[in-house]
């Protein structure tokens, strides 16, 4: 017995495939797509090595300065905060003994409108500044407080209002 011939159900309307030449443009959408979010990422993770640095210098300056605020009110002592060429010091015996480095030697600081920062006793103090600089690039941060709230880390200039007690 022959075996039964293959037909398609509506030869009129069978072709020969054709041949896909290049992209569609959905498919190229979607590469351009994927491209953009990987450079993205890793445009986003090379950070500048010297700002890096300095947010580092700066985020620890801030929590070295609200401990001391908080050392000082806890003792009931006064406590004066100042630069020195090795980094910083704190004058008064609620302070850290000795001077303190800063992490990167090319670091330094400088206070805002005032020789030294004035921390404590009182809960409430003046408004003050601090900005670290990155001695290579001159590039800084700041670090300030408004006298109630904590000491934190500002990369655009504080107004004028901060620098002054």
């Amino acid at each position: 017995m022959a075996a039964p011939a293959l037909t398609h159900p509506d030869p009129a309307r069978w072709q020969p495939s054709r041949v896909r030449r290049g992209l569609s443009l959905l498919e190229l959408l979607v590469v351009l797509c994927v491209l953009a979010l990987a450079s993205g990422g890793v445009v986003w993770r090379l950070h500048d090595p010297a700002a890096r640095q300095l947010q580092q210098e700066a985020s620890r300056l801030a929590a070295v300065l609200e401990a001391a605020r908080s050392q000082s009110r806890a003792r009931g002592q006064a406590l004066r905060w100042r630069t020195t060429p090795e980094g910083y010091t704190f004058d008064g015996a609620a302070g850290p003994p000795g001077p303190a480095p800063w992490l990167f030697e090319d670091t330094r600081a400088q206070v805002w409108g005032a020789q030294a920062l004035l921390l404590g006793p009182e809960p409430v103090i003046g408004s003050q500044a601090v900005a670290v600089i990155h001695g290579p690039t001159g590039r800084s941060v700041w670090v300030l407080t408004d006298g109630v709230r904590p000491f934190k880390v500002q990369w655009p200039a504080p107004t004028a209002q901060a620098g002054r007690s």
